[in-house]
């Protein structure tokens, strides 16, 4: 008999009798007899695993036989559905590397190095570009990695690691390895995500010396990249998660080809949608709530300055939602406007206070856009929809009282791949619209 099969123990039970209410008693989860470590999960965990997802969730989770970080996943009847990381902490329990045993260490770093080795060669096309070398490397599950994210900017490689199982020498040392191997940079940088590092009760903190670097007295942590011909500035140690939104790469370029005349872009950052639509209009304004992210725009600014001829860009430290009601409230006008906030919905319970939120941005804009104007609106959040999305923009044209055009339906750049039953992968919506 398998160690993943069902043991039948003790005598045969009586069903089990009805409450005089007619409510049935609720039954008790059969313990399953396993030998080696194992995670028995439930049925609900069970169908979504065969549906394709690679998530599964405490919750869900009905039995562990010797914790450790690499698990075997059964299903109730002890049925095999896998090998899984564990993370004891995390809400995600289990995540899924193989639909297959992994009987040893060993085989879970060769089958490591082997996607990573091709999730590096898919994207050589991107960042050998002639005018791009930075892009994501590895989008953890998309490239079923999961709790890998890898980001190469210019000769800069940053890597993290956002689960438990994968908190350890052999993984770095093979990461390390293969990254070496294959792009030969400059630098590998760790960059931790403090607050999955606190969820995962990970709390000894990395000394923040880069993994690898080639000059070891002088470690190269600030670069300038290329972003679809743009020069852009990248500090190792400072800005959101691990630096730049590469994922808006291609959108970047798009509200530049339908940009035009004077152009306010929302929640810039540093810049990156402002620098580019600077390429095909007369007056570019961007707008965000950080001081630190607009001197980096600045910076920006300054080394692609020849490359917008006569265009004018200026930065405004405000909040966008106070800024927007302001300006539009005083008639102030623009051709084109782009709308990129962070994240308003982190959870499911946030999502209604984030369609309102969205509503919100979407009406101010389209009251201050002139008729045939522009509106790149941008979402994030993947606990709000794209048919959501959909529909809080085309309820605030309808309280604008404007005629609104989809022009095009975008997501995220070919380096952050798409899985289509993962819809976690599925995160960033931009909507590019004609407003009459």
């Amino acid at each position: 008999m398998s160690p993943y099969e069902k043991k039948q123990t003790g005598k045969k039970q009586a069903a089990p009798r009805r409450k005089p209410s007619g409510t049935p008693r609720p039954q008790a989860i059969p313990s399953i007899q396993i030998e080696g470590p194992a995670a028995v999960i439930s049925r609900r965990a069970a169908d979504r695993l065969r549906a394709g997802h690679v998530w599964v969730y405490k919750s869900d989770v009905l039995q562990i036989s010797e914790p450790q970080g690499l698990l075997p996943v059964v299903d109730q009847r002890g049925i095999l559905l896998g090998t899984a990381l564990y993370s004891p902490a995390s809400e995600i329990s289990l995540r899924m590397v193989s639909t297959e045993a992994l009987e040893s260490d060993r085989q879970w770093l060769d089958l490591l190095r082997e996607r990573l080795r091709a999730a590096i060669r898919e994207r050589k096309e991107i960042f050998s570009a002639k005018d791009t070398d930075s892009c994501r490397l590895v989008f953890s599950e998309a490239d079923g990695l999961p709790g890998i994210i890898i980001d190469k900017y210019g000769d800069l490689v940053l890597l993290q690691l956002l689960s438990r199982a994968l908190d350890n020498h052999a993984v770095r040392l093979l990461v390390v390895d293969i990254i070496r191997q294959e792009l030969d940079p400059e630098t590998i940088v760790e960059r931790p995500d403090a607050r999955i590092r606190e969820l995962e009760e990970l709390d000894v903190p990395l000394d923040g010396a880069p993994l690898y670097a080639k000059n070891a007295a002088d470690p190269l942590l600030t670069t300038t990249f290329h972003l679809n011909g743009l020069k852009l500035h990248y500090d190792a140690s400072a800005g959101q998660k691990t630096g730049a939104f590469l994922d808006q790469r291609e959108n970047y370029a798009a509200a530049a080809r339908y940009a035009f005349g004077e152009a306010l872009d929302v929640c810039t950052y540093q810049g990156g949608f402002a620098l580019h639509m600077a390429k095909s209009c007369s007056r570019v304004t961007g707008v965000d709530v950080s001081r630190a992210a607009l001197e980096i725009a600045e910076r920006n600014l300054e080394a692609n300055r020849e490359a917008f001829g006569v265009a004018e860009v200026d930065w405004v430290e405000a909040n966008a939602f106070d800024l927007l009601r302001d300006w539009s409230e005083a008639g102030r006008e623009f051709d084109t406007i782009v709308l990129d906030p962070p994240a308003f919905a982190k959870s499911k319970r946030a999502v209604e206070g984030a369609l309102r939120g969205y509503k919100e941005m979407n009406l101010r804009a389209m009251k201050m856009l002139r008729p045939g104007g522009i509106l790149v609106t941008c979402s994030c959040s993947h606990h709000v929809s794209l048919a959501d999305f959909s529909d809080v923009v085309a309820a605030a044209a309808g309280d604008a009282g404007r005629r609104v055009r989809l022009l095009e339906r975008r997501g995220a750049a070919a380096d952050h791949p798409v899985v289509i039953t993962i819809p976690e992968t599925e995160y960033l919506k931009c909507l590019i619209l004609k407003v009459d």
